[in-house]
């Protein structure tokens, strides 16, 4: 019997990364997306040195044929795919007074068309072969609460969040689980936050709006993610885990 598959895009570092970890860990076969295959080595050094191959994969999310071949070339390697974690996206911090069309167009291309195309291939996938599965969006606060420059972002997110409700709904009948997390604040080691990180004053505030006073870890999201394809939590669908220590509901 095959070891269970993860597909998760966006994988070279943050919560993409901190996932493929987690799913290693658990004994799953791990493909890992990026779009250069040198920004993913980081993380095949590590999975290797937990005892997991990884399948390493350019993915450009703004080509419908990108889609379709790593769909293709992840079933075929493994066997077969159980999971696929729509982790890959962009972000700007703009006014939305300045947001251009080119703006939009890039940010939403990716973020938006990329994770619901990603969704239908391995829909498709799953349907055709008659078999269960399990998807997870990777969203953000920002696509349930406003906030300043974020406005382009925070939209696609807020459809992604919808996204799943639908596909969750549509797709129910074929055992196929659609959930999503929406991180808020995280302690990563993206760009963005090497810079906020080290500004005592910029993190003081954005602690002071946190009720837990704490950031989420990007393994805290990851186990989320995780828990959200186990078995644990095969009667949960349509669904979103928030996990931003209390900022939505303050």
């Amino acid at each position: 019997m095959n070891k269970p598959s993860v597909l998760i895009t966006g994988a070279s570092y943050g919560v993409g990364q901190q996932a493929a970890y987690v799913f290693g860990k658990q004994g799953y076969q791990v493909a890992i997306t990026a779009t250069k295959l040198s920004n993913l080595e980081t993380t095949k050094q590590h999975l290797q040195e937990l005892g997991v191959e990884a399948l390493c994969c350019e993915l450009n999310l703004r080509s419908q044929e990108s889609i379709t071949q790593i769909i293709e070339k992840v079933t075929t390697h493994f066997g077969g795919l159980d999971v696929l974690v729509n982790n890959a996206g962009e972000n700007i911090r703009k006014l939305a007074v300045d947001v251009t069309l080119e703006d939009w167009d890039g940010l939403m291309t990716t973020n938006l068309t990329g994770t619901f195309f990603m969704s239908q291939a391995f829909g498709k996938y799953l349907i055709e072969r008659q078999l269960p599965g399990s998807i997870i969006q990777v969203a953000s606060v920002h696509g349930l609460v406003g906030a300043k420059e974020r406005s382009t972002y925070g939209i696609s997110k807020a459809a992604i969040l919808h996204m799943t409700k639908m596909l969750a709904i549509e797709w129910a009948d074929h055992q196929i689980r659609v959930n999503a997390v929406a991180p808020g604040r995280l302690e990563t080691d993206s760009p963005s936050r090497a810079t906020t990180g080290s500004n005592p004053e910029y993190m003081a505030a954005m602690l002071k709006k946190i009720p837990l006073h704490r950031l989420a870890t990007a393994e805290e999201v990851a186990q989320a993610i995780y828990y959200l394809a186990s078995p644990a939590a095969s009667a949960i669908t349509g669904q979103t885990i928030v996990l931003d220590g209390g900022m939505v509901v303050a």
